[in-house]
């Protein structure tokens, strides 16, 4: 069975959002390191170690913010932003942009799924995935099939 979806287009404001969320889960360590910043307060009493940290995780969260903007302004990654349609079943999903221009994405390359309360995430990198909301599907059972696919490849739990 093959799931054709209807055309989506990922407005750039949900791709930062989702990217930078996504940095700061898999790095959460850099929490520690900020806090343990602040504690310097305790070693010498001055109010400049707590500003200090909370200006540094500031500019770290402000870097990657800047990075996915990025991202979204770059002329060769403006095809991720284009209106596309998805052909998906189990060897791979192919993003149609229109009938004759399509890239396929095998499903090795998929690193991680997640399914949300209204979209499926499929992370290949820190900053690149696929979203694909739930409205894009024709019908539940081809959103079944889908969890299906992923379950079956170990995606999603």
């Amino acid at each position: 069975m093959i799931v054709k979806t209807k055309k989506y287009q990922l407005p750039t404001g949900t791709y930062i959002k989702i990217a930078l969320v996504n940095v700061l889960k898999q790095q959460w360590w850099v929490i520690p390191i900020a806090v343990a910043i602040a504690f310097g307060y305790f070693w010498i009493p001055s109010i400049w170690w707590i500003i200090g940290a909370v200006l540094a995780y500031g500019l770290y969260v402000l870097f990657w913010a800047i990075q996915f903007t990025g991202v979204t302004q770059m002329e060769q990654n403006k095809v991720i932003f284009d209106k596309m349609a998805y052909e998906i079943d189990s060897r791979q999903i192919l993003m149609k942009i229109n009938t004759k221009q399509g890239m396929p994405v095998q499903w090795n390359m998929i690193k991680s799924a997640e399914k949300r309360k209204d979209a499926y995430l499929l992370y290949m990198s820190k900053a690149q995935f696929i979203h694909l909301p739930f409205r894009i599907f024709n019908s539940e059972n081809e959103r079944k099939f889908m969890e299906t696919i992923l379950k079956r490849k170990e995606l999603i739990k």
